[in-house]
């Protein structure tokens, strides 16, 4: 199949296919920062051998989990043998959206409401919204706001959130297995042709903050240990 390069990106490069589709290929490039990983920085930090392909591992793991939980991804196939990904088209909510899950009080979160909660403390499957701008510091946005801004319908908003719960239960019960866990959880969602919600980007060590007898786990160690 023919595929055409339209963006390089800091950890992946997209390729339109000529079905419509496009590929996104894993590289061993990390966000970090004077040679340390750090999954919150902005620019490409240090090259790690094999991250590439433990991100599209774990990727393709809980993708294929969350679509046969009936929730729209995505995801259609990977090749693990040349570190790609099939993936249906999508457009992205306004120029970029994160969406956190959070079950514990920790990072940014505990930086914001120290003054009302302990960090560390349990949060209800708490989301939130901000918008990709490394300038503004990603800020937060609300429903009202992302309506208002025309970014998203309150249907549109209503369904990001329902289905972020649900995929943030499938994450971490799957890493309570392992004896691991979730704190908190970044994802990203697009929509397709007809305005219908789904959940892009990928799955990986790097977007969770994950905690093991206490302890942080760092992504690197977390995708050891997850495929022990």
């Amino acid at each position: 199949m023919e595929k055409k390069l339209v963006y390089t990106g800091k950890t992946k490069n997209v390729y339109a296919l000529d079905n419509g589709n496009y590929l996104l290929k894993f590289k061993d490039d990390c966000t970090g920062k004077d040679g340390v990983f750090d999954p919150g920085e902005n620019s490409v930090g240090l090259t790690i051998d094999g991250v590439g392909d433990v991100n599209l591992r774990m990727s393709v793991y809980f993708f294929e989990k969350i679509n046969a939980a009936g929730i729209k991804t995505h995801y259609v196939s990977a090749n693990l043998d040349d570190t790609t990904m099939e993936v249906l088209p999508a457009k992205v909510f306004g120029k970029g959206l994160e969406v956190i899950c959070r079950h514990k009080a920790v990072g940014s979160f505990f930086r914001r409401y120290s003054d009302y909660i302990e960090e560390g403390a349990d949060l209800p499957e708490y989301v939130e919204m901000t918008f990709k701008n490394d300038a503004k510091g990603d800020p937060l946005v609300t429903k009202e706001g992302l309506i208002a801004l025309g970014v998203m319908t309150s249907q549109q908003y209503d369904d990001m959130v329902a289905m972020t719960q649900k995929i943030t239960r499938i994450v971490a019960d799957d890493l309570k297995e392992k004896g691991l866990v979730l704190y908190d959880i970044k994802f990203e969602f697009g929509y397709d042709a007809d305005g219908k919600v789904m959940l892009i980007d990928e799955i990986a060590s790097g977007n969770m903050r994950v905690y093991k007898d206490g302890q942080y786990i760092d992504p690197m160690t977390l995708s050891k240990l997850f495929f022990a």
